[in-house]
């Protein structure tokens, strides 16, 4: 018994990322450019205007997708940044573009009639009724759904609209709503939703102590590693913290969420894409990533009846994995 094809979406934080994941296999590659238009504005990541152009040529020339990532929220002094990337991604040919913000929708609707738009995970939308909306007033074609859905909400709200579903497989976690979260922003006094950076780079500092390395995000405290503890990036949401006198992953213990397991009810959901976290890993991590979740997918869609998960795949995704962990995440509650 085959499975309707699934699609593949990978992360594209670089040029090298992009040809490594269109070369492992995969269906489409979602990328930002060089600014606070896009959820990972990072020193050192995402695309200028030349890169762009050779990473689609790249990408099309081998039967690819480019999805452009134009997903945080812009402001009233710095709208025509965001109008100026919608007209951009028209020019360079993107085969969509990944949105949050209706305004920004509006305006690329009128001005781009003919540009596919996808709702960004950003958008928060949880309910068929919201997705039905963007799809009514702006026409939007797919949904990156958020990572706080259990499999029966995926498949309930499948079932209620027309727009095609995409959820995340694998990689890292966010215990937020994506796009309504403000713990950044709390310790910087700069949004994500609207800078484009979870923890900027600039106010991150590293120092080393008599009682280990710390990580200080604008001065608070997120976390002390010992000697030889491997040190994860300070994010508010992953910091240990010292609660009722003892110290502890607070809010989130370092894992990825890995689907794999799923698959076959994702897909009987009606699940249309599959989509990496990751935009700011290194092409290594992506070539890994998506060699596993293609050959899954291949054998999903050759026999789903007989869909198994290969000892060998988890063990290549663990070794990728935050924590060396993985979890199935909010898909997994029996009790909904």
């Amino acid at each position: 018994m085959s499975s309707p094809k699934i699609e593949l979406v990978c992360p594209a934080g670089s040029l090298p990322a992009l040809k490594t994941a269109v070369d492992n296999g995969a269906d489409c590659v979602y990328l930002g450019f060089k600014d606070a238009t896009n959820a990972r504005n990072f020193t050192g990541l995402n695309f200028d205007a030349a890169q762009l152009h050779t990473g689609i040529d790249y990408a099309h020339r081998r039967g690819r997708k480019v999805l452009l990532a134009l997903n945080t929220y812009p402001l009233a002094r710095n709208w025509a940044d965001w109008t100026t990337a919608v007209d951009r991604a028209a020019t360079f040919g993107v085969d969509a573009i990944i949105m949050a913000d209706p305004g920004l929708m509006q305006y690329a609707t009128r001005a781009h009639p003919r540009l596919r738009l996808h709702l960004s995970v950003q958008g928060s939308a949880t309910s068929h009724e919201a997705i039905n909306f963007y799809h009514e007033h702006f026409g939007i074609r797919r949904v990156v759904l958020p990572r706080v859905l259990s499999l029966a909400q995926v498949e309930q709200l499948a079932a209620h609209t027309p727009v095609e579903i995409e959820v995340f497989g694998f990689g890292g976690l966010c215990v937020m709503v994506e796009g309504r979260c403000a713990l950044s922003a709390y310790a910087t006094g700069e949004s994500p939703n609207c800078h484009g950076a979870c923890s900027p780079g600039k106010f991150v500092r590293w120092q080393e102590r008599a009682q280990g390395m710390e990580a200080r995000l604008n001065g608070i405290l997120i976390d002390r590693f010992a000697a030889g503890e491997r040190a994860g990036y300070p994010t508010l949401c992953k910091g240990r913290f010292e609660v009722n006198g003892e110290t502890y992953y607070a809010i989130e213990e370092p894992t990825s969420l890995n689907t794999l397991a799923l698959l076959p009810e994702l897909a009987r959901a009606g699940v249309t894409a599959i989509k990496i976290e990751g935009r700011q890993r290194s092409p290594a991590y992506v070539a890994q990533v998506t060699k596993v979740w293609r050959a899954a997918l291949d054998m999903l869609a050759l026999d789903a009846g007989h869909f198994a998960v290969q000892a060998n795949w988890m063990t290549e995704l663990n070794k990728v994995s935050e924590g060396q962990n993985h979890t199935l995440g909010a898909y997994y509650r029996p009790w909904k």
